[in-house]
């Protein structure tokens, strides 16, 4: 009894570390005074200037186009990498996965810094295409170890034996190899997108000047103290979220509810 009340306890202290800055963010988005300390009413005054803040509006934009794009690329190439490597031998496959997995151990400001360089050694102008360069660059690795567990479960007869029945190369993966590959592809998106939408240190050191996406925005804002729209945005992207994942969780749930 003692046991499971314990569990139970520890259970809720996690969920309280966990929600309670998010409560707290919350709260303050409908807080009509801009001082964090004291409560000056409810208001939706914030999201209204939130609407308003085109600055604001044009980081967020260009964080949703950079994020959709790179993840969109790095899944496409991450998929097509794990096809090629799974055609190598054990030893050679073992060692590329091995550089593959080497940029998500490697910290971020040494990729950062190392990819300025880059730029900067072949002459390429900072700006919005260099982000994108980089978020694919760093996703990709991210993408190969998503797909990576399906490739190796994945029977190689199924495929041949498609090829015997007389599909062509093209028809054969996108019937047989496509669908079983798919939760990982999709999985390997979604990472690569949630990565890209939360990147700040290589951001920082491949934007060029006037080109902002949410992080490096309010990187510059904390400067100049954090302005209350920040707090209505943080909110609406945790709110879509939370949606997307009741989404993703409910449509599961309906496939075996109309099974039964």
């Amino acid at each position: 009894m003692i046991k499971d009340t314990a569990k139970k306890i520890y259970i809720i202290l996690i969920i309280i570390f966990m929600y309670a800055p998010i409560a707290t963010l919350v709260a303050l988005s409908f807080n009509a005074s801009k001082t964090r300390s004291k409560w000056g009413g409810f208001t939706f005054k914030w999201y209204r200037e939130l609407m308003a803040n085109e600055e604001i509006l044009q980081a967020l934009m260009n964080t949703l186009l950079i994020a959709f794009a790179a993840s969109i690329i790095a899944t496409i190439i991450g998929t097509a990498a794990c096809i090629s490597i799974m055609g190598l031998n054990r030893k050679s496959r073992a060692i590329i996965l091995g550089i593959t997995n080497i940029p998500m151990l490697n910290a971020d400001i040494v990729t950062g810094i190392s990819l300025m360089l880059l730029f900067i050694s072949l002459g390429i102008k900072f700006g919005t295409g260099t982000i994108l360069l980089s978020h694919i660059t760093f996703c990709i690795p991210y993408v190969i170890l998503s797909v990576m567990p399906r490739m190796q479960r994945l029977n190689p007869y199924i495929y041949e034996a498609a090829l015997d029945l007389g599909a062509g190369p093209v028809y054969g993966f996108s019937k047989v190899v496509f669908p079983e590959i798919l939760p990982g592809i999709l999985s390997g998106f979604l990472m690569a997108f949630t990565m890209s939408l939360d990147d700040f240190i290589i951001t920082h050191f491949t934007k060029g000047a006037g080109v902002d996406t949410l992080s490096t925005k309010i990187y510059t804002e904390v400067k100049k103290g954090i302005k209350p729209e920040m707090y209505a945005l943080s909110t609406l992207i945790f709110i879509t979220v939370l949606v997307l994942l009741f989404l993703v969780n409910k449509a599961p749930l309906d496939k075996k509810e109309q099974a039964k």
